[in-house]
C-alpha cells in the first residue's frame, strides 16, 4: 500500500538545507540498545532520533532528517 492509502504524509529524505546542525536533545529514553534521542536543530528547527550506545560514545543517527515543514503537526 502506498502512503496515500494510509492517509499518513509522505516524509522528504532530502537534505536539509546546508549549515551545521546545532542538535538539542527534547526527549531520551534508555533502550536495552543504549539511549534513543530525539534532537531537534536549535537554528532551522529540523528534527531527528539518534542512538546513543554508551556513556562515553558519541550519539549516531537512527533516521532521515525531517524539516519542519515535513513534520506532522502535534495536535
Amino acid at each position: 500500500m502506498t502512503a496515500a492509502a494510509h492517509g499518513s504524509r509522505e516524509w522528504s529524505t532530502t537534505p536539509t538545507e546546508a549549515h551545521e546542525h546545532g542538535w538539542s536533545v527534547e526527549s531520551r529514553h534508555a533502550t536495552s540498545a543504549g539511549y534513543v534521542l530525539y534532537v531537534r536543530c536549535a537554528d532551522c528547527g529540523t528534527q531527528r532520533v539518534d542512538l546513543q550506545e554508551g556513556d562515553t560514545l558519541p550519539p549516531r543517527s537512527l533516521s532521515v532528517e525531517v524539516s519542519p515543514s515535513k513534520a506532522p503537526s502535534r495536535g
